[in-house]
């Protein structure tokens, strides 16, 4: 028999003795959640029963919205670019491994492979919800292949592509479907961009740019035609230059659509970005930043040798080089790390620590009225900080999903 009841008999937790980001502050409050949304407790003591059916002392604990990776290309031993394995059953193990780190949701990157890849693992995975199993996804981002040569990376050469047609045809070629697609990241220089750049923005795709060598006109016109975000700034893209200062120049441009924001990936993890670098960005358009890992495969393995989609890559140290080299790919960083790493070097607040991993992810994305804030009606997607922003426990939907042993 089908269950009658109300919203309002659904079991209501009530977590205490905490500080609540909210609207870009810290806030002494309880945070109240009913059927796995964040609560308004006006509405429930003036309408309803004004108290909770279980307490949570959150012993003096920060709690945030969970964190949002919206590039990570596996980990523990797992590289979404392989098609040989499992790919469901990989995507589970990082779904699973990274709650300790407090990523709730993520989106499983691909770099540049033949499309054969593409056409074995983009049907396999499904965007879905979070839980005891795991972070949600929210769908894949493809990092490639149609990105510049120049600044090519780790990614194989061999299987880079250009837009023939600059169609929609380009891509279903290329990936076979872009169903459960959140973001593409391409080269704007490339010829015949800006039709593929604005069908992919009809379509709710994210557009990011890098991997290029495109001048600061040619990433205002894509910007103009839709895309939002840069791919890891300052990786695999010109340097800075005062005259023509490239994709790096749209964090002060002046030729952004009004009321937009260009979000841009930032790797915090002292490797990829030296401090300086990091603090400019962040200094010259904060409310841009996106922390994101770029994980690999070998994030949370012991030095060695691991793949990278069709690359091989060698670990030493916090560096992962393809083998015999000193190109840098990706990273071996958690997002706990990331998010502590960042705060040191900018020496922003906790609270712009904090956002950098949950809304503006999450506003990149266009899901922040129900992930990456604490605002009611949101998903209750939690993570709970000590004062130096370690994770002492993870909820998905008011969930406990993971905690850390005493």
């Amino acid at each position: 028999m089908p269950s009658n009841k109300s919203v309002s008999d659904a079991p209501i937790s009530q977590f205490t003795n905490c500080w609540i980001l909210r609207e870009h502050a810290l806030q002494r409050e309880d945070l109240w959640v009913r059927e796995g949304k964040i609560l308004d407790p006006e509405k429930l003591f003036f309408d309803e029963q004004g108290y909770a059916d279980q307490q949570v002392d959150c012993e003096a604990s920060i709690i945030a919205p969970g964190f949002i990776d919206v590039q990570i290309n596996g980990g523990y031993g797992v590289d979404f670019s392989q098609p040989s394995e499992d790919v469901t059953a990989g995507v589970s193990l990082v779904a699973k491994k990274i709650l300790e780190h407090g990523v709730t949701s993520f989106c499983p990157t691909l770099v540049t492979s033949p499309p054969a890849v593409y056409h074995k693992v983009l049907p396999q995975i499904k965007v879905h919800n979070g839980g005891p199993h795991g972070a949600g996804v929210l769908g894949f981002h493809l990092e490639g292949p149609f990105i510049s040569l120049e600044k090519k990376g780790a990614h194989p050469e061999r299987y880079l592509r250009t837009f023939r047609s600059g169609g929609i045809e380009d891509l279903m070629e290329a990936y076979g479907s872009l169903d459960n697609v959140a973001m593409v990241t391409l080269a704007p220089e490339l010829p015949r961009t800006q039709s593929v750049v604005r069908e992919l923005c009809q379509r709710g795709i994210t557009v990011s740019l890098g991997h290029s060598v495109a001048n600061l006109s040619q990433a205002e016109d894509a910007v103009q035609h839709g895309a939002s975000f840069i791919t890891h700034l300052f990786n695999a893209m010109l340097p800075f230059h005062h005259r023509d200062p490239g994709i790096v120049g749209l964090l002060t441009s002046d030729q952004i659509p009004g009321g937009r924001t260009v979000f841009y990936g930032m790797i915090a993890d002292g490797i990829h970005t030296n401090p300086a670098a990091l603090r400019i960005a962040h200094r010259a358009h904060p409310s841009g930043l996106v922390l994101v890992t770029d994980g690999i495969t070998a994030m949370g393995l012991p030095p060695g040798h691991h793949t990278l989609g069709q690359q091989v890559i060698e670990i030493q140290g916090l560096h992962a080089y393809v083998a015999g080299t000193k190109t840098l790919s990706g990273s071996i960083a958690t997002m706990d790390m990331c998010v502590q790493h960042f705060k040191q070097a900018s020496g922003c607040s906790v609270e712009e620590a904090l956002e950098a991993a949950s809304l503006h992810p999450a506003q990149l994305l266009g899901i922040s009225h129900k992930k990456g804030s604490l605002d009611y009606g949101a998903d209750a997607d939690l993570v709970l900080l000590d004062d130096a922003l370690n994770i002492r426990a993870t909820y998905i939907s008011g969930e406990e999903v993971w905690r850390k042993q005493a």
